[in-house]
């Protein structure tokens, strides 16, 4: 990887804040995060995880995204995949960007920073709430969750959210620039929700959650979960030291 210079000051100019949103075909919905972050004024790049071929520059680059995804990290058959996003993870820490990640991204950020990812016993489906150390960074909910895969964070991450299944939320700032990364999906919309459990039928089994149960908790927590996904986009963006406006 070249060496990147420091990105510029979002307080510097009247530019918008430029966020650099890693995804791939399984999921590409940034929901309440990515609505929050355009009320912000926030001017949003998407970057094909599976098309990172060439060193990433953190030039002009605010803040990185990594979302979601129905892949698992640990999957050998994506270590070409992993290790790209990676090194887009690693160099923008060291260029002073910080980093938000969320379920499949933040176990990527775990892995890229000395942690790793398993797959549990079971699967976490559902809105359930998580026991924190900082309800700020990471409220307790209830949160929207869809995973079955466990994140081992980094050893110099510090773990601030849990559940039954494995840690929740962690944060870290021994790379340069700050990390943020929840297990649970704060961005993940009724919509959005009803898709995954309609397409993920072996996984809602392997949970024992009902499907129309699972969708009707998503409908339930809309409003609430919107406003909270808001607010802690803010807290993060704060905690990371990004510099916005607030929206009215």
């Amino acid at each position: 990887m070249n060496d990147a210079p420091t990105p510029a000051d979002p307080t510097s100019s009247d530019r918008p804040l430029q966020v650099h949103v890693l995804a791939d075909d399984t999921d590409r919905s940034g929901g309440y995060v990515t609505e929050r972050l355009r009320e912000h004024g926030a001017e949003l790049t998407w970057i094909d995880r599976d098309t990172i071929d060439s060193p990433w520059s953190a030039t002009g680059v605010d803040l990185v995204l990594s979302l979601g995804s129905e892949r698992s990290a640990h999957e050998p058959r994506w270590a070409h995949v992993v290790e790209a996003e990676s090194d887009v993870v690693r160099v923008a820490l060291g260029s002073g960007v910080p980093v938000m990640a969320i379920c499949y991204g933040a176990q990527l950020v775990a892995r890229a920073l000395g942690g790793t990812s398993y797959r549990g016993d079971g699967a976490e489906i559902g809105w359930r709430r998580v026991d924190t150390l900082d309800e700020v960074l990471c409220p307790e909910g209830p949160w929207g969750q869809f995973h079955q895969d466990v994140l081992s964070p980094p050893p110099t991450a510090r773990v601030i959210g849990s559940s039954w299944f494995g840690p929740q939320c962690f944060v870290d700032e021994a790379f340069g620039a700050r990390v943020v990364a929840w297990q649970f999906h704060p961005e993940v919309t009724p919509e959005t929700f009803s898709r995954w459990v309609d397409e993920s039928a072996d996984l809602v089994r392997v949970s024992g959650s009902e499907p129309s149960e699972l969708k009707r908790q998503a409908l339930a927590n809309a409003t609430r979960s919107r406003l909270a996904a808001f607010a802690l986009v803010d807290a993060a963006l704060d905690h990371l030291g990004v510099s916005v406006p607030r929206p009215v």
